[in-house]
C-alpha cells in the first residue's frame, strides 16, 4: 500500500478500515520509515510537534479484587507490589504540585480497585478542587468501574477526563478478565461522556491477542469517540498470568502505534507503559505518530526519568506543549 496516499485520505475525511488498518499491522519491516512518516503527516497536521506530558499518581495500590491477568495489583496473584489505602488529600495535592513543576499538562489519580468506595470518592473529589484552586492542570481520575451517580459526582468536583481502558478486542477480552465484562467497561466510559467529562480510553498490546484484535481495540475506541488514547506496551509482570509472555518487538509495537494514529488522526494517542523496555532506543521513532507520553514513571514500574525524557524530546525535535502559568512555560518564556 502505499502509505503517503492513505494518509492524504484520511486528511480529505476518509475513515481508516479494518481491512486498511490490519494492512498496516501486517506492513513490511523495510517499509516501517515510509509508514511512520506518513503518520506523522497526520500528527504534524493535528498536533505539530507538541507532545503531551502526563504524569500518573497510584493513590491506591495493590489488593484489587478484580483478576485482571496482565495486572501485578491483584490480590489474586503473587507480586510483589507495595499495597497501601487511598492517599490523604494532601498527598495528592503534593503529587500534583511536583506535576506541575515538572511540565505535565495532565495530572491522573489512579486507585487499584473494582470501583471507588463511597470514602474514595470524597478523598478524590476534595483533592481534585484543591488542585484546581491552586494550579491549571487538567484533572484525570482512574477509579475502576462508574456508575451514573459516582461520574457526576467526579465531573461536579472538576474532574476533566476519566480513564478506563478496554483493554483488548471485546472477543479476547474474556481470555484476560473475569471477574467484570468488557461490557462493563464501556458502560463506565459511556458514564462519564455522559455527565461531560472526557473519555480516556486504551489498551494493553502484546497479550497474546491477534492483530484482529488490535485492530478491533482501536476500531471500538473509534465508535465510542474517546478523546484520549493510551497505548501499553505489555512489560509482562512477575507473579501474574502473563508474567511468561514473550515482548513485543520494537517494530511490530510502532506499527501498532501508527495503526492507532491512522485510525484516530486527530485524537491524543499516547506511548503509555512499557515504552522504555520494548522501545528502548527507538523511542523517538514513535513520537512520529504518538503526540503523548507518560512521563516519571507508571502505576507500578518506574520510568526512564522526566530529564531524560525532555532531552529525548528536544534530541528528537519536538518540544512538551506548556500550560499557561507552569514553571516550565515561565522559564521558557
Amino acid at each position: 500500500m502505499d502509505w503517503d496516499q492513505l494518509a492524504n485520505r484520511v486528511l480529505e475525511g476518509h475513515a481508516v478500515t479494518r481491512d486498511e488498518a490490519l494492512e498496516i499491522l501486517r506492513a513490511p519491516d523495510d517499509e516501517l520509515l515510509t509508514l511512520l512518516q506518513a503518520g506523522f503527516k497526520l500528527r504534524q497536521h493535528h498536533h505539530g510537534r507538541r507532545v503531551r506530558v502526563h504524569v500518573l499518581q497510584n493513590a491506591k495500590s495493590g489488593a484489587c479484587p478484580e483478576d485482571c491477568s496482565f495486572c501485578s495489583q491483584s490480590v489474586r496473584f503473587k507480586t510483589k507490589v507495595d499495597r497501601y489505602k487511598t492517599q490523604s488529600v494532601e498527598e495528592l495535592v503534593a503529587g500534583a504540585r511536583a506535576a506541575h513543576a515538572s511540565g505535565a499538562v495532565t495530572y491522573c489519580m489512579v486507585t487499584a480497585t473494582r470501583g471507588p468506595s463511597g470514602r474514595d470518592l470524597e478523598v478524590l473529589c476534595e483533592a481534585t478542587q484543591q488542585i484546581k484552586r491552586e494550579m491549571p492542570l487538567k484533572i484525570c481520575t482512574s477509579l475502576g468501574l462508574l456508575d451514573e451517580n459516582a461520574a457526576r459526582r467526579l465531573r461536579e468536583a472538576g474532574v476533566d477526563r476519566y480513564n478506563h481502558n478496554l483493554e483488548s478486542s471485546e472477543n479476547f477480552f474474556p481470555e484476560l478478565v473475569t471477574t467484570h465484562s468488557w461490557e462493563d467497561r464501556r458502560s463506565t466510559l459511556k458514564h462519564a461522556k455522559d455527565v461531560g467529562m472526557e473519555a480516556c480510553a486504551g489498551g494493553i498490546v502484546g497479550m497474546g491477542e491477534s492483530e484482529e484484535d488490535r485492530v478491533d481495540l482501536a476500531l471500538s475506541l473509534r465508535d465510542l469517540s474517546v478523546e484520549s488514547i493510551p497505548v501499553n506496551l505489555l512489560d509482562p509482570r512477575p507473579g501474574t498470568p502473563l508474567g511468561d509472555s514473550p515482548r513485543l518487538s520494537p517494530q511490530a509495537a510502532l506499527k501498532i502505534l501508527a495503526m492507532f494514529r491512522f485510525v484516530h488522526p486527530n485524537r491524543d494517542v499516547r506511548i503509555a507503559g512499557g515504552r522504555e523496555v520494548i522501545l528502548g532506543h527507538m523511542q523517538a521513532l514513535a513520537l512520529y505518530v504518538a503526540n503523548s507520553i507518560f512521563s516519571n514513571g507508571y502505576l507500578t514500574t518506574g520510568g526512564q526519568g522526566a530529564s531524560i525524557d525532555a532531552t529525548l524530546l528536544a534530541q528528537a525535535g519536538f518540544e512538551p506543549e506548556l500550560i499557561e502559568g507552569s514553571p516550565a512555560a515561565e522559564q521558557r518564556a
